[in-house]
This record gives structure tokens, C-alpha cells and sequence, in this order.
């Protein structure tokens, strides 16, 4: 595959020995990896299509050394790429052959858990599954709940607002998070947001949450924690075709239940995960709905009952609802694994990421068939069914030649198929650079032009996290906007450092 970014300009190599002795009197210096041989394993996030190897990676252990880093970035005027866990599926971490690669993994540490309050303080770094293991002992949970949770970090769920299984009914990253610390370009520290659960003014954390990197580097992560429910049961139901367990779907909604989570997988995707390990999938189902369903033991009850009369109204050919902790955590244990298991199946394959109405969702598994014929390659299908978020898994081998690439342009249709019925391009991976093209499909100049505006008023040199997000990239002057300096930001309810 050719690089997506440009190669090291001849001042930047030449600067590069000066870079790193000066990177190594900021941080301890066994945190600054350089050399050729050691940076193999950050060329690229869990988007291993596309690879490229950093100038260097910095690891910094405090915000006092992001601080110093972005700094001498600025004074050199070397690109930035923030890292957190590596898992993101849209290239939105990979590395720039002319940048640094600021690291995020030391920032591992839960600062603070306020069950008054019902808030957790972190660093970036911390696992999405950690903070849930910190406060479950007092009956307390992270809701969001990204299939990558054990390993994905809340910086990087920070930046890709990422989802879960879940999120229908709990929120996205976005519904979850009450405050940021963050280091701007220049080096200056502010805070958005805090313990509350609303901010005056401008909604800077809105912002901040989905921004890819490319406003700031986030240093610590204020989350809302929930108590969890008195009772969970899970509803297996299996159907002798996708278009039924899409119909039993919007008419679970239809009837006014929101359920805690609503996951369907199709025919390949019930098949992977069996062979992966068995969970108790019924096989001969062309379409598997998974459907939680929270809250008190009464009203979990009567929502089961009223979930198994939809279902059998739409011609489900068997349903098992969990009658245990353990059962319940099988019927997701499927789910939760369905990369690894497709993984499994194929030597490559390519997770796609876009949202439909749920009224589509039939129509478009159909038309994506067609899309795997025309192509020549296989498809399994999960997705977070209750808001319409598809998670297509293209298969392919990388060692055939022509079969990336096939793969590449399957993944476009299907994402330009999202935006033709009335979805968005991604629904909680992040656009990065693996939509960065696509983004015109979506957006007008002037949507983009926009868009670019707000990057503007935090980088106006583009040199941080550059290359991704926006299809074209134009300067800021060109574009008719005059930079804001940090210091004269029209936003006197945030604190400064």
C-alpha cells in the first residue's frame, strides 16, 4: 500500500539527532524510542492497512512533560500525533515520517473515584474496562463499552467518541464524559468541564469529544460512573432471515423499550464466533439479535415477556433468555469477540464503521451482498443494531495482490451506501484516514470549509494529527481566518494552568 503521508523533508531529518538529544533531557531517555529497529511496533493502530514509521515516540509521564514536548514542537515545528491504546480502526494514530508520536500509555493511573458524586478522575491511559474494575466493588460501572475495552484506552474513546454495546440506551463517550484536561498546540493546559454535569458557555467539551487529535492532547479524563442495574437478563432470538431480525428490531423501538443493549450478527458472523468458541448460537439462524434488558426485577420481567411476543410476531425461530449471571455473559461473550473470531477465518479483514436508519437496515444488508459479489469477497456482518450502527467485516488477504485494494473499495460503496439511505460515514471509529476521502460523499465545501475553521482557532499550522479528518487541507489566512491566540480565547470560564 503507498503511504498515506508524505515523506521526511530534508530539514526535518537533518534536525532529527537535535530532536531527539533535546526530546531526551524532557523525559527519562529510555522513553524516547528512535531507532529504526524500535519503532516497528508504532507504525501503525489496528488499521494495519496502512503503515509508516515515526520520526520518534515520546512517552511522557506527566502533563509537565506533554507541556515540554509540545513546546519544543512548536519551536522546531514538528508535527505532533497524540497515541493512545493503538486500537483505533481509522488510522486516526498513524504516524507521521516527519512527526512525533506522543504516546499516551504511562498516563495509567485512576486519579480519583468520587462515588458522592458519581465521577471518576483518570488519565488518558487507562483502559475502558479499568475504570469499571476500579468501582465495580461498590456496585458501580463505566457504561460505555467498546468491543476493544480491555485494551482501548478513555483518551482514545475520547477522541473517536466511541460506543459499545450499550450505548443505546446509556450514551456514547460523548453522554459519559463531564470534563478534560488538555494541552494545546502551544503548550498551554486548560480544563473543560469537571464533576458537573453541564458547563456555561460554548460546549468546548462537545467539541473536544469526537475531535480525532486534532485539537489538543487530552491529559486526564473526568467520567461519569452509574450504578449498575438491580437485575440484567439477556434474550437470545435467532431468525430464518436478516430482514426478520431487522423487523423484530424496529419493532422492539417502535414499542417504546430501550433496551440495554440490542447487538445483531448475520449468518458469517454466527458461524465465526461458534468456531471461535462455542457460545450457544443456534446455527441454522440466518440472523442473531442479542437484547438486554435493565432495571428492576419487575419491570425486567415484564419487558422479557413483551420482547418474546415481538419476537415471535416476526416469525423468530427460537428464543432463550438468560436465566444467570454467567448465561447472560455468554450471550455477549459471542459478540464481544466477533473480530478475533472473523480473525480467525480469514488472514485479513477490514472493519468498517457507518450508521443507517434503523428503517434501512434490511435493505442495506441486501444491497451490501450485492456490494461483496461485485468485489469478490466475503462479508460478515455485526453491528449495534438498536441505533444502526454496522460494523461490516471485509474479508481478504494481503498477500493476494489486488485484494487489499478490492477490499478498500468495498469498504468506500458500503460507507457511500450509509450516506445515500440518510446515515453518516462513521458511527463511533472516527474518520481518520481511512474516511478522510469519503468525507465529500457527506459533506459540501462549505460543510468542510466550516469545519476546517474550527481546527484552525487550535492549530493554525496544521501540526497536529495533520492528514487526517479533512480531505483538503488549506491555509488558514487562505481561508479568510485570523488565528485567536490561546491567551485571548473568549472563554473566561476556563481555567488556566
Amino acid at each position: 500500500m503507498s503511504l498515506l503521508m508524505p515523506l521526511p523533508e530534508p530539514e526535518i531529518l537533518a534536525a532529527r539527532d537535535d530532536l531527539v538529544a533535546r526530546l531526551k533531557r524532557i523525559v527519562k531517555p529510555e522513553n524516547v524510542v528512535h531507532l529504526d529497529r524500535e519503532l516497528a511496533p508504532w507504525e501503525c493502530d489496528a488499521l494495519t492497512m496502512y503503515r509508516q514509521k515515526p520520526l520518534v515516540v515520546v512517552l511522557p509521564e506527566t502533563v509537565a512533560e506533554v507541556v515540554a514536548v509540545m513546546r519544543l514542537a512548536a519551536e522546531m515545528n514538528v508535527k505532533v500525533v497524540p497515541r493512545g491504546g493503538g486500537t483505533s480502526l481509522s488510522g486516526g494514530s498513524l504516524p507521521l515520517a516527519d512527526g512525533i508520536l506522543l504516546a499516551m500509555g504511562k498516563f495509567n493511573r485512576i486519579l480519583e473515584v468520587d462515588f458522592e458524586n458519581r465521577v471518576a478522575r483518570v488519565q488518558p491511559g487507562v483502559t475502558n474496562l479499568a475504570i469499571t474494575r476500579a468501582v465495580e466493588h461498590r456496585g458501580f460501572y463505566y457504561a460505555p463499552d467498546p468491543s476493544s475495552q480491555i485494551a482501548c484506552s478513555i483518551g482514545g474513546n475520547v477522541a473517536e467518541n466511541a460506543g459499545g454495546v450499550h450505548c443505546l440506551k446509556y450514551g456514547l463517550t460523548t453522554n459519559n464524559v463531564l470534563g478534560v484536561e488538555m494541552v494545546l498546540i502551544g503548550g498551554e493546559v486548560v480544563r473543560l468541564g469537571g464533576k458537573h454535569l453541564d458547563s456555561e458557555g460554548y460546549d468546548l467539551l462537545g467539541l473536544v469529544t469526537g475531535s480525532e487529535g486534532l485539537l489538543g492532547v487530552v491529559t486526564e479524563v473526568t467520567v461519569r460512573i452509574l450504578q449498575k442495574p438491580e437485575t440484567a437478563r439477556g434474550v437470545l432470538l435467532g431468525f430464518p432471515s436478516v430482514k426478520a431480525g431487522a423487523d423484530c428490531v424496529a419493532a422492539i423501538i417502535a414499542a417504546g423499550i430501550i433496551p440495554g443493549g440490542m447487538e445483531m450478527m448475520d449468518a458469517a458472523a454466527i458461524a465465526a464466533a461458534e468456531a471461535f468458541k462455542p457460545c450457544g448460537y443456534p446455527q441454522d439462524a440466518e440472523g442473531l439479535v442479542i437484547v438486554e434488558l435493565d432495571g428492576t426485577s419487575a419491570e425486567v420481567d415484564h419487558l422479557v415477556a413483551e420482547v418474546e411476543k415481538i419476537a415471535v410476531a416476526n416469525g423468530a425461530t427460537s428464543c432463550r433468555v438468560s436465566t444467570s449471571e454467567a448465561e447472560r455473559l455468554g450471550f455477549w461473550f459471542g459478540r464481544k469477540n466477533a473480530f478475533p473470531a472473523v480473525g480467525a477465518i480469514g488472514p485479513d479483514y477490514l472493519c468498517m464503521d457507518g450508521t443507517i436508519p434503523r428503517g434501512r437496515l434490511a435493505e442495506v444488508l441486501d444491497r451490501m451482498d450485492g456490494l461483496a459479489v461485485k468485489h469478490g469477497l466475503r462479508v460478515a456482518n455485526v453491528f449495534h443494531a438498536g441505533d444502526g450502527n454496522l460494523h461490516p467485516l471485509i474479508l481478504y488477504d494481503a498477500a493476494i495482490p489486488g485484494d487489499p485494494e478490492k477490499a478498500e473499495a468495498f469498504g468506500a460503496d458500503v460507507l457511500r451506501l450509509c450516506v445515500e439511505v440518510g446515515g453518516v460515514l462513521t458511527g463511533e471509529h472516527g474518520v481518520g484516514v481511512e474516511k478522510r476521502d469519503l468525507m465529500g460523499e457527506m459533506f459540501d465545501a462549505v460543510d468542510l470549509g466550516q469545519q476546517e475553521r474550527v481546527k484552525c482557532a487550535f492549530d493554525e499550522n496544521h501540526r497536529l494529527n495533520p492528514g487526517k479528518v479533512f480531505p483538503t487541507l488549506h491555509r488558514c489566512a487562505e481561508m479568510g481566518f485570523m488565528h485567536v491566540r490561546s491567551g485571548d480565547l473568549p472563554f473566561p470560564e476556563i481555567p488556566r494552568f
